[in-house]
């Protein structure tokens, strides 16, 4: 699908990013081990700075005003690490030490900090690097709140960096996501854990912890469920090996 002018979007530098974020920093990042055994998997380095760091660089660059994080595995590292380093953005702790809820059942308990506009979600375990357009502005550009429900940021498996999976999505002329990657087959197109939601999706949910898989099948078959192409690169940072091919591609680019 390369040169779909649909899916190479160039972003107006007037685009109104959304104020608030949902930054996913639960997880009990098990296939990091052993560099998890201490720590929370946002806050392990990459190129000498924290995954979680990372990601609040590209929130204060596309000028986001407010931060929901939500905590559970060794939660008080994260929320002295957040203390200590965030202090330009008003920050909120959603607390799941008691109970994982996952990313789906995370959003329905921290809803009320949320609010009731459309929001980005970020996983804290990420790592991009933008290329001629900021990734979270270009989502912000693509946005329609008449026709969507959730817009994913995707890149190509091709240019999956350290990725080991087969693709997440198929994805039509006009950037809709029309289907997920059957059994035993390739999907053209990876979610990179960056993402603007409507909190009109968030309904009927059920109790316990559960995959935001749920509201985007709502979306798909609503057809109310998109994608951006990111522009520039991204790693998939699962594994203690992955961190090392990553700092050496980000030396050599």
């Amino acid at each position: 699908m390369k040169g779909k002018k649909t899916l190479s979007i160039r972003p107006q530098p007037d685009a109104a990013v959304p104020e608030t974020v949902m930054v996913m920093a639960a997880g009990l990042g098990k296939r990091m081990r052993p560099l998890t055994a201490t720590r929370p998997k946002p806050l392990v380095q990459v190129a000498g700075k924290t995954l979680i760091d990372h990601t609040f660089d590209h929130l204060r660059a596309a000028g986001v005003k407010r931060a929901v994080v939500n905590v559970h595995y060794l939660a008080d590292q994260m929320e002295a690490h957040l203390r200590a380093r965030v202090r330009d953005m008003e920050v909120l702790i959603s607390d799941e030490r008691e109970r994982l809820l996952e990313t789906g059942g995370g959003i329905v308990k921290a809803r009320e900090m949320i609010g009731d506009k459309p929001f980005l979600c970020v996983n804290s375990d990420n790592l991009w690097i933008d290329g001629p357009i900021d990734a979270i502005r270009a989502l912000a550009a693509r946005w329609d709140d008449e026709k969507m429900d959730a817009l994913l940021l995707l890149v190509p498996l091709a240019r999956a960096n350290c990725h080991r999976g087969m693709g997440d999505f198929r994805v039509d002329a006009n950037g809709r996501i029309t289907e997920r990657r059957k059994p035993g087959r390739v999907a053209p197109f990876v979610y990179i854990g960056v993402q603007i939601l409507s909190p009109r999706v968030i309904r009927d949910w059920p109790e316990g912890p559960f995959s935001t898989n749920l509201f985007w099948t709502r979306a798909m078959e609503a057809g109310r469920l998109y994608g951006v192409v990111h522009q520039g690169l991204w790693f998939d940072i699962g594994t203690p090996e992955a961190i090392g091919m990553a700092e050496a591609a980000l030396a050599d680019a």
